[in-house]
């Protein structure tokens, strides 16, 4: 590792093949504690390259445990975090609403780094017991439309620096890993970024997948639709920013949509919103996110017709259904 630094230290920057051969040398815990952390503090100074990220990606998926599921048509709404801004689990919220709306999720996951609740965090709240079973894993898509997957059980070297990068409480590589990683391969994914640099390497590296991808950023700096500012959503077909009226939706402060100061208080938050006792302002931004990924797609009509199925989701109760039959 001495020599990776050095070499890293000096400027340069990885290959493919270096990248993948180093990932897999951490998820066999071939480096110590503090070599990782200097390592992993090397992308805390500078934008990681596409040809890494690509490496970084073929290891993890090369190491996951293998998952056999009937998901073919299954989407994935998920963002990288790191955006600094300590929202309620928005992407979390937005795939029960979707799944409520009848659209199977597989929703991939993990334990907050660089914010305090992460999607896994406020599921085991909740009650909820992860599992890498494909069977178990097959039932919970068949009886509640979504099923969850916790990122350290399929990833050897996700669970390797799980207690690295909470130390460290900063965003990492690893943020912009897990949303390409989810070892089912949705056919759909819809990735919150939280910047435009970022944005454009996960569109060169999505663009040569033959599956389906939707890359949304808050133009302020989320990585969701915020409904706080404009948003871009990028595509194959291209890209476009929308306001929060072109979404049919009035703009909201940063402060509405803040989570809890701890899980549990987040995972109060988070079943309120899915019993109907959110506030306007956390049921938009839920909603939003929720429409868009219906209307992306391409299945269920036009947007305002995806929008209206977000909504009968959340008011109508089938959301929260969705969460109590995951809970079972």
């Amino acid at each position: 590792m001495k020599e990776i630094l050095e070499y890293l230290f000096n400027h340069h920057t990885l290959s493919k093949s270096e990248a993948k051969a180093i990932m897999i040398e951490i998820a066999q815990n071939k480096f110590n504690a503090t070599e990782v952390t200097a390592f992993m503090t090397v992308f805390l100074m500078r934008n990681i390259t596409l040809k890494e990220l690509e490496g970084f990606r073929e290891a993890l998926l090369q190491m996951a445990v293998p998952v056999n599921l009937d998901a073919s048509d299954a989407i994935d709404i998920v963002g990288t975090g790191g955006d600094g801004k300590n929202t309620i689990n928005i992407s979390t919220l937005a795939s029960f609403v979707v799944a409520g709306a009848g659209q199977k999720v597989t929703k991939h996951g993990n334990y907050g780094a660089s914010t305090i609740t992460g999607s896994s965090n406020v599921l085991e709240e909740l009650g909820y017991g992860f599992k890498n079973d494909s069977e178990r894993l097959q039932d919970d898509l068949e009886k509640a439309n979504i099923c969850f997957l916790h990122a350290p059980y399929f990833h050897p070297a996700l669970q390797s620096v799980g207690t690295l990068r909470k130390s460290l409480g900063l965003r990492t590589f690893f943020n912009l890993l897990g949303p390409l990683v989810n070892p089912v391969k949705p056919q759909f994914s819809m990735i919150g970024v939280y910047n435009l640099e970022i944005a454009r390497i996960y569109q060169y590296l999505l663009q040569k997948d033959d599956r389906n991808f939707i890359l949304v950023h808050g133009m302020d700096g989320y990585d969701e639709i915020s409904l706080t500012h404009d948003s871009k959503i990028i595509t194959k077909n291209g890209e476009q920013i929308y306001s929060t009226e072109d979404l049919g939706f009035d703009s909201i402060t940063h402060e509405s949509i803040k989570a809890g100061e701890t899980s549990h208080e987040t995972a109060k938050i988070f079943r309120n919103i899915l019993h109907g006792k959110g506030t306007d302002q956390q049921n938009s931004v839920v909603l939003a996110n929720a429409s868009v990924a219906l209307y992306y797609t391409n299945k269920f009509g036009a947007y305002d017709d995806c929008l209206l199925m977000a909504q009968e989701s959340l008011y109508g109760g089938k959301a929260l259904k969705s969460l109590e039959l995951l809970l079972e």
